[in-house]
């Protein structure tokens, strides 16, 4: 059961379990998630996670496990609608829990965020970094964590949290094509403006103590995630044992550095213009992967800047170039 399989991550998790012969569910509100996403060989069921009656319906089906991809995530607005996040996040993952403990599902892969750790101590960050989210969205995945460890202990329910770092990037193959409904990430703004369907991007600040004065992260390819969600999945199944996983590629890219690759790869001039910055953004973020290579076997072997910029540009050049 992967609940938000229809958004921009959960669509292309769905199609790796589904490349793998697992049968699939996905539960959906489509509120960011595009029907465009829905493969013929998955079920789909339009519910929400703040529904949970039609949750425990679902989730009585009969599943080895759930993946749980239904957050909200846009870091700034978070800073300015706390209760839309609470709501949503917080108390819809309450909901999501409850009907996994109820219909006996013991396997949660949980999509957390590299945003958990706040401005960075040291780099790269690992998992035994100190816990401090910057933004409010960073500390409603905290929470769920928090939420899981307990219901691991209480009702033995198994999770693997994954620190994302920074989701980009699209099938290869060509299988997903639905755009991202409002993005706020940077590499699907920079598209947008490519695509002639933003006039420009704003650069949220370029006096940080970084080479060209703007923000640094590690980017990681959605094809890359949605590996690491099966392989956790398999390793809840095989070891009964609760797992938090950072993902990333390793490396990281300014702001800058990203749009003007872009240029270079899609032939636009995509117009940038330096905007003040945002509350909430952490100055640096690289990952350190090390501990999922190890216990999942797992690495970012998707995840160049040109693969995340290239794969993205077939589908918006595909879909809406002008």
């Amino acid at each position: 059961m992967i609940i938000g399989g229809a958004g921009y991550i959960g669509s292309h998790v769905a199609r790796k379990f589904l490349d793998e012969g697992c049968n699939v569910t996905v539960y959906d509100n489509f509120s960011s998630g595009c029907w465009e996403n829905i493969f013929p060989d998955e079920a789909v069921i339009e519910g929400d996670i703040l529904d949970p009656e039609k949750l425990e319906a679902v989730a009585k089906q009969g599943f080895d496990g759930m993946i749980h991809l239904a957050a909200f995530k846009a870091a700034g607005e978070s800073m300015t609608e706390p209760e839309k996040y609470s709501v949503n996040n917080i108390n819809g993952t309450v909901n999501i829990i409850n009907c996994a403990s109820k219909a006996g599902i013991r396997n949660i892969v949980f999509s957390s965020t590299a945003a958990v750790y706040g401005e960075p101590e040291y780099l790269p960050i690992d998992e035994k970094h100190s816990l401090r989210p910057e933004n409010y969205y960073g500390y409603t995945k905290l929470q769920i964590e928090g939420l899981l460890e307990w219901y691991d202990k209480l009702k033995g329910i198994k999770s693997a949290a994954l620190r994302y770092f920074n989701a980009a990037g699209y099938d290869a193959q060509g299988r997903i094509h639905g755009l991202e409904r409002n993005p706020a990430n940077l590499l699907p703004v920079i598209m947008e403006t490519a695509a002639g369907m933003r006039k420009k991007i704003s650069v949220f600040g370029d006096d940080y103590p970084t080479p060209d004065g703007t923000c640094i992260r590690d980017y990681i390819h959605v094809t890359d995630l949605a590996d690491a969600h099966y392989l956790s999945m398999k390793y809840l199944m095989a070891e009964n044992k609760s797992i938090v996983l950072n993902l990333g590629s390793d490396t990281g890219i300014s702001v800058l550095e990203m749009i003007e690759k872009a240029r270079e790869i899609t032939g636009k001039p995509i117009p940038a213009d330096i905007a003040p910055r945002r509350a909430g953004d952490a100055v640096k973020l690289i990952a350190k992967s090390e501990k999922a290579g190890k216990v999942l076997g797992w690495y970012a072997k998707s995840s160049s800047a040109e693969m995340l910029i290239s794969s993205s540009w077939e589908v918006y050049r595909r879909s809406r170039t002008p």
